[in-house]
Parts: structure tokens; sequence; C-alpha cells
């Protein structure tokens, strides 16, 4: 809403500053700021209505240390981080993106979904919360709109030079000229082309398109492509966003996580909405992506300040209108720069997570039906377990995984350059 109104001021009164406006960096380091004001002044009237509701954490009983302790904490804190990311939004983003729409949609949609489980824990006494293929639908449902959108919605488009458009056969939905970055007085052609491009890391020229899954239709795979691509979107998001819900078993470790994915992400969207950085880094150029950057910030600001309640010992836990609304979003975000193939690298410590349980469970039936009684790999799982069940501190464990994190951070960003 702020964005109209600068808008408004600067072309009619051409009121000072107003101006700011036009910049992505001023507008993300706004969204940041309030989403981290939202989250910590919001916070603490949220946590007292909770309580005030009864609406407690049932803890398992799973032989762990503190873990009695942390009995009747207050859940569905993810309503904190919710509106923290949505505020900021509204205020200084343009709602007619189609990309803020499918993150605001996201947001929601999983935010709703987290809601409904948590709500059958705490008031219906079910700790198994909603039935797993009622909240598999719910991801299956963003997976089919994201998916849809993406290949059918006008405004979501790759630049390419205009003749490799040509060459390649890509649909058109626009030709522009600009002014070339070598020469002054030479105008280059670039094609605003719909097609299933993205980025794959570590490899030069490495740009994969899903079309070319279905070469066997020759003219009619940019017609069909979504045969294969919104199975793929549907199934980047379930994995991302279970991983997130099994990533958030102690204090901090999800929120943070989070928080270091959205700051990558943040540069991501920024110098995939900059063309003169796309192309120097030979990445995609996506037009009219750079709102984004103003959600990438809105998350971290809501992340951070999330913290300020949950990190050890926590107040509040984020529940899974939290978690599976932040797995959601982050699987989202990363296929709508078209960045979904360094998933496993920027979000490894939800997959190492989600691979833990995998090997565990598998290990456990293979063994019971070699040898009659099952074996574990891990002392427990998700893998945080494990390292707590070896005597180490929560909150050493959840730092050491901040660290991996950035670590793993830092890899996706060079992954842009070692191509």
């Amino acid at each position: 809403m702020l964005y109209y109104l600068f808008e408004f001021l600067d072309n009619n009164y051409d009121w000072p500053l107003a101006g700011l406006y036009k910049y992505v960096s001023f507008r993300a380091g706004m969204a940041l700021v309030v989403a981290l004001i939202v989250s910590i002044l919001w916070g603490n009237s949220i946590i007292r209505s909770l309580k005030s509701l009864q609406i407690g954490e049932s803890v398992r009983d799973l032989g762990l240390e503190g873990q009695k302790e942390k009995s009747g904490t207050p859940t569905m804190g993810g309503i904190i981080i919710i509106l923290a990311i949505l505020v900021p939004c509204f205020l200084f983003a343009k709602l007619e993106s189609i990309y803020m729409r499918l993150m605001l949609l996201a947001t929601i949609w999983m935010g709703m979904v987290g809601a409904i489980d948590d709500y059958i824990k705490v008031y219906k006494k079910d700790k198994a919360g909603l039935q797993a293929k009622f909240k598999i639908m719910g991801q299956v449902g963003l997976g089919l709109m994201v998916g849809g959108v993406m290949f059918w919605h006008s405004d979501i488009v790759v630049r390419v030079p205009y003749q490799e458009a040509l060459i390649k056969n890509y649909p058109i939905e626009k030709v522009i000229q600009i002014q070339s970055n070598d020469r002054e007085e030479t105008l280059e052609k670039y094609a605003y082309v719909k097609t299933g491009l993205t980025n794959v890391p570590f490899f030069k020229d490495s740009d994969f398109n899903y079309r070319n899954l279905m070469f066997f239709l020759d003219d009619n795979k940019d017609t069909f492509y979504w045969i294969l691509f919104i199975p793929f979107i549907i199934f980047i998001i379930v994995a991302v966003s279970n991983a997130a819900n099994l990533t958030d078993g102690i204090d901090g470790l999800a929120a943070g996580s989070s928080a270091i994915i959205a700051s990558t992400l943040a540069v991501i969207a920024y110098l995939s909405s900059n063309s003169q950085f796309a192309e120097y880094l030979n990445i995609l150029y996506l037009p009219q992506s750079q709102e984004l950057v103003i959600f990438s910030a809105s998350l971290i600001g809501a992340c951070i300040g999330f913290l300020w309640y949950n990190s050890f010992p926590a107040q509040v836990f984020m529940g899974d209108t939290g978690s599976l609304a932040l797995g959601g979003i982050i699987a989202t975000l990363a296929i709508l720069l078209r960045k979904e193939f360094l998933i496993p690298i920027l979000c490894g410590i939800f997959f190492l997570e989600i691979l833990s349980v995998t090997i565990q469970v598998s290990y456990f039936k293979y063994t019971r039906k070699k040898y009659g009684t099952g074996r574990r790999v891990f002392l427990m799982t998700p893998i945080h377990h494990h390292y707590q069940k070896m005597g180490i501190a929560e909150a050493k464990i959840v730092t050491r995984f901040w660290i991996v994190g950035i670590l793993l951070a830092i890899l996706t960003i060079i992954t842009l350059k070692v191509r």
C-alpha cells in the first residue's frame, strides 16, 4: 500500500524522498525492518493469546533431556511468522505482480494447512494431527497452483537473445531492443519466452529445459511439457515442506535455518531480476521478478524476529502452522527463481533431516525382514535427536547446524559463478 502511496506522491506532487520506492534495495530493507518489528512487538501479544487459549504443546516422551519442561509451551507460533511476512509485503510490494501473488498464496495456503493440523492436535487431543493424506493433498494443491501458473501465465517468462529464441523455437511473448553494453550505438534484440528453462549448478551453459524431456512430441513439446513439469514441482514442494516440518524439533533450528536459506534466496532473487548481473553470472534473467527480493527480505525479518521468542529455551513453538508454511514458501521461492536444482545444497539441513528418517525407516524394515528384529542406524531420528541422545546440549546442536547451513548457503552462491 505504501508503494502505491509513494508512487502517487512522486508522480503528482514531487514529494521529497517519495522516489525511493523505485529502488528494490530500499523497499527490501524496509520490508526486513518492518518484519522484524512486527514479529518482535506482536509476538509477545500473540504468545499471551495462545497461552490464554491453552494452545500448548503436548510433548511425547522420547527420553530426551529437558523434554518434560517443554510440555505446555504455546504452539501455533507460526502465526507470528506469517503475519510478519504479510504485513511488509502488503506495505512495500507491487501486489499486482504474479510473483508476489504466488508467494502470498503459498504463505497463506500452507499456513492454513499447518493451522488445521495444529488445531486437531491441540483441541481434538489427537497427537497424530491432520491425516497424512489430507496434509499431502494440501501440499499437492499448492504444487498444482504454482506449476500451473508458471506454465500458463503470460507474465512468467525468461529473457533470452532473440536469435536463440528463433533457433530453439521458443514461444515468444514479447520482443524488446536494448542498448548494447559494449557499444553504445548498437541495439541488441531480446525475446521474452514462455518455456521451461531452469539453471543447473556447476555446469557451464547448463540451462536445462523441461520441454526437452518431451522430445518424442516434436512440435508439441511446448504444449505438453507440463505433464512432467507440474508433477516435479509438486514433488519439490511436498518434499521441502515435510523436510522443514521434520527440522522443527528443537528450539530455533527451523527458524534459524530458514533465515539463512531466505538470505541466500534474497541474493539470488536480486541477481536474477537484474539483467546485468544475470548476464555476467550467466544465469537466467527473470523480468519483473524483483518483487521476490521484497518477499525474501520479509521472510528473513520474520524468521529472525521469531527467534527472539523461539531460541533456547523457547517461549513458543512455531508448530506445523510455521514449519509447513516455511517449507512451502522456500520451495515455491526457489522454483519461481528457477533454482530448484540448488535445493539439495541450499536446504542441506532440511535434506539431512528427512534423509536420516528415510534411512532409519528403510534400514529398520529391511533388517526386520531379514533378521526378524529391526535395527537402527541412528540413535533416534530426525538426526538432531540423534545428537541429543549422544548428550550434546540442544543449543550447541542448533548453533552447529546453523554453521553448516551458512557454509551451504555460501556454497550455493558460489555455484552461480563456478560453472
